[in-house]
């Protein structure tokens, strides 16, 4: 059955509606960045870059590292841009958007986060990297989604006991990374995380400018959290939803961090350009040795 136009919207000239892109720009590994300035941070490193378009936030160039053809798009901050970018990219793949019917063979995709992030461990030194093999997510998305089998439950129901977690808050959820890819990102350099994605910077994360918080303990809380040996390492903004989102659709996906904070000891990073620039370098090596 065809998906109706105010489901599946196209711009006119056939491409996805928030993502400008058409099928035949999109490779089969993705590189997502929060800010739209990173897309060429990744991109200098590139042999060439066949193609390139911005609409809003979401910046995309696909070109190729090494002989690997490879797209790099900007989500922007927050969750509630990742349910678009991912749902948008799956269609992109696994619809035809001329008929606007499923398609019967499924492509998978491989997306790879590249972002920054705080530590609330304080052995997590700043500029140091960490690789999400879970990540819990704050907001309310995967909810809106029948997700319940993705979910580990065990782990939100503890976490949020553990919280004390005011119920007027969206219930944690808690998602895994794909194992393989996981695997394939870690080495002696990088450590290994549970990631919170938060739906804020300021008082979701614990930052107090002028307005207090409704739980001003919340980081220390999460920070003495464990579960079966894991303990919370950072806090970001999308790897929850990213997660969940290629869960859902059958896309394997990882989380990279830039720790450029460590919110246990107060310290920031002196060169947090130098850092990201080290972790896309690093990923990009990686994403380029990844047998599937």
């Amino acid at each position: 059955m065809a998906i109706a136009k105010s489901e599946l919207i196209l711009n006119p000239d056939g491409s996805i509606y928030h993502l400008n892109l058409k099928p035949e720009h999109l490779a089969r590994t993705i590189i997502t960045v929060g800010d739209p300035d990173r897309v060429e941070q990744v991109t200098q490193h590139f042999d060439h870059i066949e193609y390139k378009i911005k609409k809003r936030e979401f910046h995309t160039q696909t070109g190729s590292y090494k002989g690997q053809r490879i797209t790099v798009i900007s989500t922007g901050i927050g969750t509630d841009n990742i349910d678009i970018v991912f749902n948008e990219l799956d269609a992109l793949v696994n619809i035809n958007l001329k008929t606007r019917e499923t398609k019967k063979e499924h492509t998978a995709l491989q997306i790879i986060r590249i972002g920054t992030s705080g530590a609330i461990q304080p052995n997590i030194p700043i500029d140091s990297f960490v690789v999400s093999e879970m990540a819990i997510g704050f907001d309310s998305l995967l909810h809106f989604y029948n997700s319940k089998h993705i979910q580990f439950q065990k782990i939100s129901n503890a976490l949020i006991k553990h919280l004390d977690w005011d119920t007027n808050k969206s219930t944690p959820y808690v998602v895994e990374s794909d194992q393989k890819l996981a695997k394939h990102m870690q080495s002696e350099i990088t450590h290994k995380g549970v990631t919170v994605t938060n739906v804020g910077f300021y008082g979701p994360q614990g930052r107090v400018l002028r307005l207090p918080l409704q739980d001003k303990d919340l980081n220390t809380k999460m920070g003495s959290f464990e579960f079966e040996n894991n303990r919370i390492t950072n806090l970001e903004m999308e790897t929850a939803g990213i997660y969940g989102m290629a869960k859902l659709l059958g896309h394997s996906a990882i989380s990279m961090n830039a720790i450029l904070a460590n919110r246990s000891t107060g310290e920031f990073s002196q060169n947090p350009k130098a850092v990201v620039n080290r972790l896309i370098q690093y990923s990009l090596d990686k994403i380029n040795t990844y047998n599937t």
